[in-house]
């Protein structure tokens, strides 16, 4: 694995999982695969999980961990190629990537969608940059529109939590928010979804489809009741319009979870990838009840990045 910003960087997504699991075992398993190496973890954004999982999981390799907030410890960063800085930013980030080249061995970013040109989202304008001048091997810690290693744990956390022979169904159901939100991880639990041997469908409500460069020939049904039949897992996310940029049309409907719903399900598991924000995407019912493995699946957030973290530096100590 050379870098990581998708699942078309990974070569054998069911191999991926079992490392995964195999490392949820163990976690320190290989205490001196990074030693002498230096992560560079890049936050543009705010983050709970993926900042304290990637450090565990650097740490857990022998990783040296550089950590940078920085959109508030760093200087205010230009985007624009050719662009005249005579204004508030300081730094271009082609400068700062080129720091970083001599800094770090490896170089991860979060940034999320501005969810203001519709354009530069779909285009990836910030996560191309680093890859565009990164000498070093990049890692998406979310972008515009992925979120890989939330939806790696996904995949793990479906795995280990399905026993039987027959292929589970499984639903991603847009939820309630209170202000637009990006599409990153709807997008992104998409695309991997679409590589398990999975009964996979999506419900949202008339106006909320996804990207259909993601969703491609998935089944979208509008009715959240007849979706949810017979469900054994639900993935509970929020997310606005795509076509309608970041718009929020009018929901009369009633599309929080609550146990109410899940009666229609095969007491199925009930997933989200956090922060929640609780009584509007899902009910405390459900949140805090026995079909919930959403803690689960926050803490398999640190066998993800182990799992990919292992793998780019297998490719680069074979080097």
């Amino acid at each position: 694995m050379k870098k990581f910003t998708s699942v078309s960087d990974v070569e054998n997504l069911q191999e991926i999982i079992k490392k995964a699991l195999k490392i949820k075992e163990n976690p320190h398993s290989e205490p001196e695969k990074g030693k002498g190496k230096t992560i560079g973890l890049v936050f543009l954004n705010s983050s709970l999980r993926t900042r304290l999982s990637s450090q565990i999981a650097a740490q857990n390799l022998g990783l040296n961990v550089l950590t940078l907030n920085a959109a508030q410890e760093a200087w205010n960063l230009e985007f624009a190629d050719g662009s005249v800085m005579n204004g508030d930013t300081v730094e271009h980030i082609k400068d700062a990537i080129e720091v970083l080249n001599q800094y770090c061995d490896i170089i991860a970013v979060r940034c999320f969608a501005g969810l203001k040109n519709k354009e530069d989202d779909v285009n990836e304008s910030i996560l191309s940059q680093f890859e565009r001048y990164a000498k070093v091997p990049v890692i998406s810690l979310e972008s515009a529109t992925r979120h890989p290693l939330q939806s790696l744990a996904d995949c793990i956390t479906i795995t280990e939590n399905w026993q039987e022979k027959r292929k589970p169904k499984v639903v991603l159901t847009w939820a309630p928010h209170i202000k637009p939100i990006a599409h990153a991880v709807g997008n992104s639990f998409t695309e991997w979804i679409q590589q398990m041997d999975v009964d996979f469908v999506i419900t949202n409500p008339e106006g909320y489809d996804l990207d259909k460069n993601f969703t491609k020939d998935i089944k979208v049904i509008h009715n959240q009741d007849e979706a949810l039949k017979d469900a054994d897992f639900i993935y509970v996310k929020n997310w606005s319009s795509f076509d309608d940029y970041a718009e929020m049309p009018e929901v009369k409907e009633n599309w929080m979870l609550t146990n109410e719903k899940l009666k229609n399900t095969n007491q199925a598991k009930v997933m989200h990838c956090l922060p929640v924000r609780r009584n509007v995407e899902l009910s405390d019912e459900v949140m805090d009840g026995e079909n919930s493995i959403i803690y689960q699946q926050a803490k398999n957030r640190i066998f993800s990045a182990q799992s990919v973290f292992s793998e780019i530096l297998d490719e680069m100590n074979s080097n």
